[in-house]
């Protein structure tokens, strides 16, 4: 893959992040309108940012460090990548309105346990990390899957999942309403 097709996926996957975006806000409003109650506000801004820079890093790293397209990883991880976002679109189609970027639960909703939920607590985590690792690989920019890596890592067991568990914990028979999501 050349690198103007690398950067052509990056795009992709940006206006992908656009469409979440959009999704999200209606699901939101959706939410509120229902009694819904935001949690774990102060995590939310660093985790834009990360996923934010998550592509610009790499693009950068592919285009200053001339990092290689290397076959066998280079398409492993595209492959990871997309059924990543697969994974991610079945979370929101499963949770249908329900489904945002942040925290917000709906009092007296069920929680949702079919789909990706009937066998995962947070499958859109799983997704996350998936993409975070393979996105990067596609054409070798390693430093960025690591640093993606950790720092998500530090946001999703530090903050993000705690915030999420004690939201829900406190709301008997509440929806997850974020999709487990980033």
């Amino acid at each position: 893959m050349s690198v103007e097709a690398y950067l052509v996926v990056l795009g992709v996957v940006a206006l992908e992040r656009l469409a979440e975006l959009v999704v999200s806000t209606r699901n939101a409003a959706w939410s509120f309108a229902r009694g819904g109650t935001e949690h774990g506000r102060g995590h939310f801004p660093p985790m834009v940012a990360l996923h934010a820079a998550l592509l610009v890093a790499c693009a950068a790293e592919v285009l200053a460090a001339h990092r290689p397209f290397v076959p066998a990883l280079g398409w492993t991880a595209l492959a990871v990548a997309v059924a990543s976002q697969a994974l991610r679109w079945w979370c929101i189609g499963t949770l249908g309105p329900r489904w945002n970027t942040r925290i917000i639960v709906v009092p007296g909703l069920p929680l949702v346990t079919s789909g990706p939920y009937r066998v995962l607590r947070h499958p859109n985590y799983v997704a996350v990390v998936a993409e975070g690792v393979a996105l990067p690989l596609v054409h070798g920019a390693w430093i960025t899957a690591v640093a993606f890596t950790v720092l998500n890592a530090v946001l999703l067991l530090g903050f993000r999942i705690p915030a999420e568990e004690a939201a829900l914990r406190h709301a008997p028979g509440a929806a997850r309403s974020d999709a487990a999501s980033a």
